[in-house]
């Protein structure tokens, strides 16, 4: 299969260096198992679970059938007032394995959406109980919460935000959780939970009954896999506890086994109020996020409206799809059968073992991780992010996917790996660690 840059040109990419890439071009033309292959015929190990939503690897054949079925027997109905069947299995089956108490789900199409809409659910709750003055939110630095608007604006990452302006007012950033002095720490550092304290701060500065809600990632994935330090998470929650803010936990990377848990917030064992999830949710066989919240939040919502009106004016027009409830379905079920997130947890220490191997390399300024999920920080050169944008072709020659930011690499692993993928996907990032 021949690609040009002018065939090529008319597809603007996200996330994507545009004029690099169709100059060079790097296409998946099929997925199996935890493998790719590009349009060279070149087979590439997923060292990412994609875009970490493929935990189960690609190619589940039940799970395009069940897509396929659903669309012959109902390929759509608008959600607004009315609803298709997959919704409550799916929404039930969440519920299920999600912490208690929160047992209901508002489905989306991404994990920007789930962003959005759960700020928006924030500000509802607050409105329906009578304190709409908190209309400030709190993020952290380094944090990634999606695209949208209100994910921009929680954003503290500098790149994603620099280009656009109109952002939402009143949000103050924490300090992000890494120092220097957690270098090649495997899983939760012991120092830092003070940090949290910066919340506490802030409802002194600004008074904690302004404050909407607190929103961060339990693992800040994309930004490099900074874990939260022993008891800074349930720090979190105590501050939010005293001063009525709501905590809202992004787990759209880290939910649905990542940690060897269900969500992440069982893992540390510090429930939020709200939590955002999606692409692991339907394996990335279809695009799906969703909004878990807590019964008071859902209660104190739907209570405040006149009987027979509608609660909560929001909604999108592929909230929840048939097809991608269909995929969500099997996907969950697969999750129970296979005892994926055990499956998960057992390997995680023979991949964390392989990852901290690498930290003999003189390339390598750090190595981070948790459960499934890792990163590998090279050393800066020629500028801040350049070394990194190189590592990651240079992986891809050699026949491994890993998501790169600036200049740290990112594996998570499918659950469905052997312990022989693993040494696999170490010894490509070996080989390409020692020669950048």
């Amino acid at each position: 299969m021949r690609f040009t840059s002018n065939s090529l040109e008319h597809h603007w990419m996200p996330f994507t260096a545009n004029r690099a890439f169709k100059k060079e071009p790097r296409i998946i033309v099929k997925s199996e198992g935890i493998y790719f292959t590009d349009h060279h015929g070149n087979r590439i190990i997923d060292g990412c679970s994609s875009l970490f939503c493929c935990p189960l690897g690609h190619g589940r054949r039940e799970i395009a059938e069940a897509v396929y079925n659903q669309l012959l027997e109902n390929d759509y109905a608008a959600p607004f007032g009315s609803a298709t069947p997959g919704s409550f299995e799916l929404a039930e089956k969440i519920a299920r394995i999600a912490p208690e108490p929160i047992n209901h789900v508002f489905f989306v199409t991404s994990g920007s959406e789930s962003v959005d809409t759960a700020l928006k659910m924030v500000m509802a709750f607050h409105r329906a109980n009578g304190e709409a003055q908190r209309t400030r939110f709190v993020s952290r630095e380094r944090a990634y919460h999606g695209v949208n608007i209100g994910g921009t604006s929680m954003s503290g990452m500098v790149k994603n935000r620099e280009t656009f302006g109109g952002l939402m007012p009143n949000v103050v950033c924490m300090r992000h959780t890494w120092d220097e002095g957690q270098l090649f720490t495997r899983g939760q550092p012991e120092g830092g939970r003070e940090l949290a304290d910066d919340l506490q701060r802030f409802c002194e500065t600004y008074g904690g009954m302004t404050i909407a809600a607190v929103i961060v990632e339990p693992i800040a994935g994309s930004t490099g896999v900074l874990v939260p330090p022993i008891g800074y998470l349930e720090r979190l929650r105590e501050i939010c506890d005293e001063h009525g803010i709501l905590l809202v936990f992004d787990e759209v990377i880290t939910g649905f086994g990542r940690t060897g848990s269900a969500f992440a917030s069982q893992t540390f064992g510090v429930t939020p109020d709200l939590m955002t999830m999606a692409k692991a949710l339907t394996n990335g066989a279809q695009p799906m996020g969703a909004v878990a919240v807590q019964d008071r939040i859902y209660r104190t919502i739907t209570d405040a409206a006149p009987e027979n009106a509608i609660e909560f004016f929001h909604g999108y027009t592929f909230s929840g799809h048939p097809a991608a409830c269909a995929a969500g379905i099997v996907t969950q079920d697969i999750f129970q059968n296979e005892r994926s997130f055990d499956r998960a947890n057992d390997l995680s220490e023979y991949f964390l073992d392989g990852l901290f191997d690498l930290q003999d390399l003189d390339s390598v300024r750090d190595i981070r991780g948790f459960g499934l999920l890792g990163a590998v920080e090279v050393k800066p050169k020629d500028g801040p992010g350049t070394r990194g944008s190189a590592a990651q072709i240079a992986l891809f020659n050699k026949g491994m996917h890993a998501k790169f930011t600036g200049d740290t690499g990112i594996v998570a692993p499918a659950f469905v790996s052997e312990k022989s993928h693993i040494d696999e996907m170490m010894d490509k990032l070996r080989s390409m660690l020692s020669e950048i």
